[in-house]
C-alpha cells in the first residue's frame, strides 16, 4: 500500500499536487453548491475565486517585475485559491475589493514581509488577516462542512503524507479535538457535540493539511514542527480577542509563522556555480559557492530554486541533500537518467559562474552523539547525506562505529566511493553483478539489500541506529524490514518535493 502511495502521490512536484487537490475541492464546492447544501450560491463561489486568483497571480507577476526577481505562478495561483476558500464569497462590490486587497496583500507579504529573500508569513493567512481584522469581509473557510469534508480530507492526508507530516497534523486535530471537546463539555453539550463541531463544521481538517504543512514558514526540526503545530492548534480553537483582534484560524498561523521565523535558516541565499562534475554515467555533481555563509547540520536538505523557460510539471524548486561538510563550499549531486526533467536540463546546462537560489535549509537526518554504533543504508543518489556525514566526521577528527549498506543500479554508479574509503567505513554492497574492483574491507553482497544479507553481515544489527535514505520503495521496504530485525530506531531521509 505505501508503495502505490509513494507511486501515485510522487508524480508531480508538491505544488502540482497542491493546486490539483484545491481545484478538486472547488469543483466539490461547486457541486454542493448547485444542490442547495452550501450558504453559498454557485455564481458567488465563480465571481469571488475568479478574482482571487486573478488578482493573486497578477500580484505576483508586477511585485515579481518590480523586485527584478521571477513570479512563481503555481504558487500564486495556490495562494489565489487558498483565498478564496478562506474569505467569504460574495457579488458585492465592496467585499470583492477585500478579497482582492487580500491578495494583493498576500503577494506584496513575500517581497516586503521578508527577511534577506524569505518571507516571513503563509501568504494566503496573512493575506486573509490584513481583511478581517478591519471587518473588510470575513473569514468563513466554507470548506467547513461535512458534504466537503470526505475530498477535504483526502487531500489533506495526500499533503501531510507526501510531505511526511503526519505526525505534525494528527498533534493538530487532537489539540483541536480535546479543546472543543473541553469547550463543549463546559458549556452543557458534551465532549461529542465539541468533536463534532470541530470536525463537520469547522475548517481544520483542511488547515492542518494545506496551511499548517507550508514549508517555508514552519520550523526546520521535526520536534519544532510538532510544538509548532500544537501552539497553532490553542490559538486555532480557544475563542479570545484582544481588542479589535478575534481569535481564527489565520491569526493562530501567523503568529506560529513569527515565532518559527527565529528557527533556523531564515533567509534566501545567492549560489554561484563553481563546477560541475560527472561522479559516475548517471550522476553529476554540483559545487556551489554561497553568497553568505550558510548554517546546515550534515544530513539536512536545501531547496533550490532554478528559473528556466518552459518549465514542466516538476516546476523551478526542488530540494537536494547537501553532500558537502559545512564549509565555503556547497555541493549536492543528482542522477540524470532516462527522461531528464526541466529543472535538471537547466541546472545540467549551467555554466560556471551561473548563480541560483537557495532558500530553505531543513531536515531531521542528522546522526547522534559519536559513541553510538550506526548503519547507513543507501540506495542510488540516496548516498548524498551520508557523504556529507563521513566528510564532516572524517574532517573534525570524530570517530564512530559505522557500517554502510550501499545498494546500486549497476556497479559503475558507485558514487562518492573515494570518501566511502577514507572514512573507514565497514561497506556492504549491493548490486546486479559484482563490481570488478572492491577496496580491502568491502564487502558484495549480492544483488538485493535483504534482511538475510543484513543480518548476516551486521550480526550486531539490533544494537545500532538506522539510517535509510534513498528511492521511497527501498525506504518504505527496508524500514518494515529492519524493525522486523529488532532494529528500534530507524530514521529515514525524505524529500516534500516543493
Amino acid at each position: 500500500m505505501k508503495q502505490w502511495l509513494d507511486r501515485v502521490t510522487g508524480r508531480f512536484t508538491m505544488y502540482r499536487t497542491v493546486t490539483l487537490l484545491l481545484l478538486a475541492i472547488t469543483v466539490n464546492g461547486f457541486i454542493v453548491s448547485f444542490a442547495g447544501q452550501l450558504f453559498y450560491k454557485p455564481l458567488e463561489l465563480l465571481v469571488s475565486g475568479a478574482v482571487a486568483v486573478a488578482v493573486s497571480m497578477l500580484g505576483s507577476w508586477l511585485f515579481a517585475l518590480l523586485f527584478r526577481s521571477t513570479a512563481h505562478l503555481e504558487s500564486a495561483l495556490i495562494t489565489g485559491l487558498l483565498l478564496f476558500i478562506i474569505l467569504e464569497p460574495s457579488l458585492e462590490p465592496l467585499q470583492l475589493l477585500a478579497i482582492a486587497i487580500a491578495a494583493v496583500v498576500a503577494s506584496a507579504s513575500k517581497y516586503l514581509l521578508a527577511w534577506r529573500g524569505r518571507h516571513i508569513f503563509n501568504p494566503a493567512a496573512i493575506g486573509a488577516l490584513a481583511v478581517t481584522v478591519p471587518v473588510l469581509t470575513y473569514g468563513v473557510w466554507w470548506v467547513g462542512s461535512p458534504f466537503i469534508l470526505p475530498v477535504v480530507a483526502i487531500g489533506a492526508f495526500i499533503v501531510l503524507y507526501r510531505t511526511r507530516r503526519l505526525e505534525m497534523g494528527v498533534a493538530f486535530l487532537v489539540v483541536v479535538l480535546i479543546v472543543y471537546a473541553v469547550r463543549w463539555s463546559l458549556t452543557g453539550q458534551g465532549a461529542l457535540e465539541g468533536f463534532e463541531a470541530a470536525l463537520l463544521s469547522a475548517p481544520f481538517v483542511f488547515f492542518a493539511g494545506f496551511m499548517l504543512s507550508e514549508p517555508l514558514t514552519m520550523p526546520p526540526l521535526k520536534k519544532q514542527q510538532l510544538g509548532y503545530a500544537v501552539t497553532i492548534a490553542l490559538l486555532a480553537s480557544l475563542s479570545f480577542h484582544v481588542g479589535p483582534v478575534y481569535s481564527s484560524p489565520q491569526l493562530a498561523l501567523v503568529v506560529g509563522n513569527l515565532v518559527a521565523f527565529f528557527f533556523g535558516q531564515r533567509r534566501g541565499i545567492r549560489l554561484e556555480l563553481v563546477t560541475k562534475k560527472q561522479l559516475t554515467p548517471a550522476t553529476w555533481e554540483f559545487s556551489f559557492s554561497p553568497s553568505r555563509p550558510v548554517r546546515f547540520t550534515p544530513g539536512q536538505y536545501m531547496e533550490l530554486t532554478v528559473p528556466h523557460a518552459k518549465s514542466d510539471a516538476k516546476g523551478l524548486r526542488r530540494v537536494f541533500s547537501i553532500s558537502s561538510a559545512p564549509g565555503a563550499l556547497i555541493t549536492f549531486a543528482l542522477k540524470v537518467s532516462g527522461e531528464v526533467s526541466s529543472f535538471k536540463r537547466a541546472l545540467l546546462d549551467l555554466e560556471p559562474g551561473s548563480g541560483v537560489k537557495g532558500t530553505l535549509v531543513a531536515g531531521d537526518f542528522v546522526l547522534p552523539a559519536p559513541g553510538t554504533p550506526i548503519l547507513l543504508v543507501a540506495g542510488g543518489i540516496g548516498i548524498t547525506p551520508f557523504a556529507s556525514q563521513l566528510a564532516h566526521d572524517k574532517g573534525i577528527g570524530v570517530e564512530r562505529d559505522v557500517v554502510v549498506a550501499y545498494a546500486v543500479s549497476d556497479p559503475a554508479e558507485l558514487a562518492y566511493s573515494d570518501l566511502l574509503k577514507a572514512s573507514g567505513a565497514r561497506v556492504i554492497i549491493a548490486a546486479p553483478t559484482k563490481p570488478p574492483r572492491l577496496p580491502k574491507g568491502w564487502v558484495y553482497a549480492g544483488p538485493r539489500l535483504t534482511g538475510e544479507v543484513l543480518t548476516e553481515h551486521v550480526p550486531d544489527l539490533a544494537a545500532r541506529r538506522s539510517f535509510i535514505s534513498g528511492p521511497p520503495s527501498l525506504v518504505n521496504a527496508l524500514r518494515v524490514t529492519l524493525r522486523g530485525l529488532g532494529v528500534r530506531r530507524v530514521t529515514t531521509d525524505y524529500f516534500s518535493g516543493y
